[in-house]
């Protein structure tokens, strides 16, 4: 049975400014609809000069950082992004489309460097450290707007920095013999704008000294406004039509035919994208809260509970940017989100092993497969963000 992605939104070209948060939609409340929201977001987004600050804070929803993703998917096309990135160690800004395979290409901003913006791919979630390379960026990435693009083809990818190409990737350079596969991002995904705390003491120490340390929370941005930002002025998206050969049964939504998560296996259909509630998935868009009974109130309410919890999460992409967690002992450490429900699983640069279908996510890193999800973290994964990941809305043709 295929596996629901979104809703087609039938656009080309699309210019997200944010003037407003009209079409923000918390991720406690969205359903699948894409036509009644541009954006899904968790954490705590505001509003300031005609642009969203991305927030992150020692306490509160914003703990974890702040994710806004596009109820939209793309399957290739040009998309850019024009925004400031925050500032200081342990803090890093992203700009990335993920698919729910975990296929990804970036855009990262460690606060401490503020001169670079660092590049990197990924395939189904699949570590390889030499994928990244670092970008030069003309003045600061903090205090001045820059344009940040991102042009994918089913054969090439290529990185640039206000109109200025960087950086080129072509798909016949990424075969990997080991797994007689082309390492190349190639699944329908969505937008990603993050704010998040790489530099967190959860984190492994890997991702910690790439971030340039432990977050500071006396800095100035924490210590004057409550909180560290980033701000995006500007999203565009522009939709390039589906691959030759694509299976097209319709033009509502894709759908995943095999577990292979490869381009091969995407079909776009007819299908539904709505989930009757944020229990639904998108192989099972009709699961529902307990009906009422004896006990059915505080069913009802423990599981209202854990499914609105915004979630302190694991870091954008398996190792980010290509630096591996580490557990304390100089010993790199998988990293899986599970953002379908499908549970952990492991990466490694050869391919022999990846973790699979999941979702995008951000903050706490460097657990070990072993270790168990939280109550919160496995009511995320196995609800919420699997109704994210699975039943959003999509760009095609």
């Amino acid at each position: 049975m295929g596996r629901l992605l979104g809703a087609a939104a039938l656009v080309l070209l699309d210019d997200y400014k944010f003037t407003s948060l009209d079409g923000v939609t918390p991720n406690t409340k969205y359903l699948g609809d894409a036509s009644k929201s541009n954006w899904v977001s968790s954490g705590t987004p505001e509003l300031h000069d005609d642009a969203v600050l991305l927030t992150l804070s020692e306490a509160g929803e914003s703990s974890s950082g702040t994710l806004l993703a596009s109820t939209s998917y793309v399957w290739y096309g040009k998309i850019s992004a024009q925004m400031k990135s925050s500032r200081g160690q342990g803090v890093v800004s992203a700009f990335i489309l993920m698919s729910d395979v975990k296929d990804e290409i970036d855009f990262e901003f460690v606060g401490t460097d503020l001169r670079t913006a660092q590049s990197n791919f990924y395939f189904q979630g699949i570590t390889n450290y030499d994928n990244g390379e670092n970008l030069t960026v003309t003045s600061s990435t903090f205090d001045d707007y820059h344009t940040y693009e991102i042009d994918w083809t089913p054969t090439q990818l290529t990185w640039s920095v206000d109109g200025t190409t960087q950086r080129t990737v072509k798909r016949s350079d990424t075969w990997n013999t080991t797994t007689n596969q082309y390492h190349y991002p190639q699944t329908p995904s969505r937008v990603m704008l993050s704010l998040w705390p790489a530099g967190s003491p959860k984190n492994g120490e890997g991702t910690i000294a790439w971030a340039g340390g432990l977050v500071n929370w006396n800095a100035q941005d924490p210590a004057t406004v409550g909180y560290y930002y980033a701000q995006i002025k500007d999203v565009k998206v522009e939709c390039y039509p589906a691959p030759d050969g694509a299976n097209k049964k319709g033009s509502k939504a894709y759908i995943y035919t095999t577990k292979s998560g490869t381009n091969d296996s995407v079909a776009i259909t007819n299908d539904d994208t709505v989930l009757k509630s944020l229990l639904g998935t998108g192989t099972d868009m009709e699961a529902d809260y307990p009906k009422a009974s004896a006990s059915g109130t505080a069913a009802i309410a423990a599981a209202t509970s854990e499914i609105a919890t915004v979630p302190g999460l694991t870091g954008a992409g398996p190792g980010t940017n290509g630096h591996p967690g580490s557990d304390g002992n100089d010993n790199t450490v998988g990293e899986s989100a599970g953002g379908s429900g499908s549970g952990s699983g492991t990466s490694s640069s050869d391919g022999a092993s990846s973790s699979g279908i999941g979702g995008f996510s951000q903050g706490t890193e460097a657990q070990t497969t072993s270790e168990a999800a939280s109550p919160k973290e496995r009511g995320l994964q196995n609800s919420l963000f699997a109704a994210l990941m699975a039943v959003l809305g999509l760009l095609v043709l």
